[in-house]
């Protein structure tokens, strides 16, 4: 079992039935899935470049992405129907947990001119996305070998009902918010 699930049982989530006053332990918020998504346009000149992104993705997640396509065509981006335009990963359970344990210790920290991440990107059900701007910030990502600098979106899907819980929760998994 992965660290943050047993603190998650042992002491965020008593923490967060005390605050919220829940009748039952499964009222109480909890993380369901963690996406990762990167969209490259540099895609539609170049397909090595949607294959570091692949790779790099691969690496960063510990599980395979699948190649996001096209919705329609779009003359002045150059895209066509069905064309391959990013990719995209979905944790759940222990990989989820695990890959949240290195955002929050290792990653986050490395972020340059980093002051706390915005608690204003909940989406009003208490889900989280950010954005990162490089992903050598990943300890999986070695320097010497990426083409190119490329950023990607985390969102962290959560039980809660409304923007309070999910912050309650993030904080409680010591989420480094700006205050």
């Amino acid at each position: 079992m992965a660290r943050l699930e047993t603190e998650y049982k042992e002491k965020i989530l008593p923490a967060l039935i005390e605050q919220f006053g829940y009748s039952s332990v499964m009222q109480a918020p909890r993380i369901t899935k963690i996406t990762l998504n990167m969209g490259v346009g540099g895609a539609v000149a170049d397909k090595k470049v949607l294959q570091s992104a692949v790779s790099d993705m691969e690496k960063i997640s510990g599980q395979k992405p699948v190649v996001t396509l096209a919705r329609k065509s779009i003359a002045g981006f150059k895209i066509r129907d069905d064309m391959p335009i990013g990719c995209k990963v979905t944790l759940r359970s222990d990989r989820m947990y695990e890959f949240l344990d290195r955002l929050i210790s290792i990653s986050i920290p490395r972020i340059r001119d980093f002051r706390g991440l915005s608690p204003k990107s909940f989406d009003g059900r208490g889900n989280y996305s950010m954005g990162v701007k490089e992903q050598i910030i990943f300890p999986e990502i070695d320097y010497d070998k990426i083409d190119a600098l490329r950023g990607m979106d985390i969102t962290i899907t959560t039980t809660a009902q409304t923007n309070e819980e999910g912050l309650a929760l993030l904080k409680l998994f010591n989420f480094p918010f700006k205050n």
